[in-house]
């Protein structure tokens, strides 16, 4: 059997998936997605990272990174 990208356990036929969906929205069946450990709180923070990391940064420096990761992309 197929697993989702947090490893649930899903039917391996489009119709038996479309009824789990179903099955789940009507309240038959539980969706049972497994917990990642992670606060929701430390999943809000993490989410910003990036954007706040990028507007303290000027723009000569992110000009430079952006040019290292283009160079190291086009390397292979």
């Amino acid at each position: 059997m197929p697993t989702g990208p947090k490893g649930q356990k899903r039917p391996a036929d489009v119709i038996g998936n479309a009824v789990r969906v179903m099955r789940i929205a009507t309240g038959e069946e539980a969706d049972d997605t497994p917990d990642d450990g992670k606060s929701a709180a430390a999943k809000e923070l993490g989410s910003k990272g990036g954007k706040k990391r990028a507007a303290n940064m000027s723009p000569e420096r992110r000009a430079e990174i952006a040019k290292k990761a283009a160079a190291k992309r086009w390397s292979k």
